[in-house]
């Protein structure tokens, strides 16, 4: 039986997974399906993580993670899990293959994902001209203009990375002002490749075969605008990644918000003994990279100090 169980591989996970093994945990295993380092490999630019003080891309700024969190005998397991279950005073890891693990403890680190903006033609393009990863796709719309949806840190830094490639970047916001830091929507308003199109939303996405051709925009007048972009990235928020904690009735192993949210205290614990959650999928998450880390550790020294 493992001592630890950690369920994905994000910043949280890791940190996890260091202070754990640090701690003297001697069985513990991330699973992750795919390369730790999570959700911020993707982003363009990272310039606020304590210590760093160069601006570096969020796969720069993982890159040494998994090396130093392993070091003290993390091991981490390349799959994916389908559900958590509690079996008396353990808990059952069901893997996606079919295999079961069983743990003392666990943490759930599964962190959260884009969210589709549900628009016409959103779906139909999606790969083809509808993106959420500026950093991905970015370098197909070189010297082409782009449109990007949305008015929170995210779209912002987004608009100004696609800034460096793109002939010009129509950054499209319900509102006319931004959920984004100061520093950066002031950066995106003096970017002169950027232009702001405030009270509005995007009707439709439409295209043909080969693609995206455009985007329909209407103002809060109900005035509509063609904007005639081979490209629209969407960034209207996060998906919370619960799917391993829902059992086969469709109920939750732990108790949740209303917004599929794990409801945990101030040191990560849930409403069930020995289950933890950190990093995105928590109530009240920040949703930055340093926030992670801290739940992670957190949770990892609730974990250390009840085994002892």
């Amino acid at each position: 039986m493992l001592d630890l169980a950690i369920i994905g591989g994000g910043p949280a996970g890791l940190t996890a997974g260091l202070y754990a093994t640090r701690g003297g945990l001697k069985d513990v295993v991330m699973y992750e399906k795919g390369l730790p380092g999570g959700q911020i490999t993707q982003s363009s630019e990272i310039e606020n993580y304590p210590g760093i003080k160069e601006v570096v891309t969020g796969l720069e700024l993982m890159e040494p993670w998994p090396e130093q969190c392993m070091r003290f005998g993390l091991r981490h397991e390349m799959a994916e899990v389908s559900r958590v279950t509690k079996e008396g005073e353990s808990f059952k890891i069901l893997l996606a293959g079919g295999k079961e693990e069983l743990a003392k403890n666990v943490i759930v680190c599964t962190g959260s994902t884009p969210k589709r903006a549900g628009l016409k033609g959103e779906d139909t393009f999606y790969g083809k001209g509808v993106s959420n990863c500026a950093t991905c796709d970015g370098f197909f719309y070189k010297d082409k203009e782009v449109a990007v949806l949305g008015g929170g840190d995210t779209a912002l830094e987004e608009a100004l990375y696609l800034a460096n490639i793109c002939s010009k970047v129509h950054v499209i916001h319900r509102r006319d002002t931004f959920r984004a830091a100061p520093n950066t929507v002031e950066k995106v308003k003096n970017n002169p490749k950027i232009e702001l199109i405030l009270n509005s939303t995007v009707e439709e996405i439409y295209g043909d075969a080969m693609g995206v051709n455009g985007v329909m925009i209407v103002d809060k007048s109900g005035k509509q605008r063609d904007l005639k972009v081979p490209g629209i990235f969407i960034f209207v928020g996060m998906n919370v990644n619960n799917e391993v904690l829902k059992q086969e009735d469709g109920t939750f192993l732990c108790q949740m918000s209303e917004w599929g949210e794990v409801v945990v205290d101030l040191s990560m614990n849930t409403s069930v003994p020995g289950l933890y959650a950190a990093g995105d999928i928590r109530i009240q998450a920040p949703k930055q990279v340093v926030c992670a880390a801290g739940d992670g550790a957190v949770a990892a020294l609730q974990v250390v100090a009840k085994s002892h």
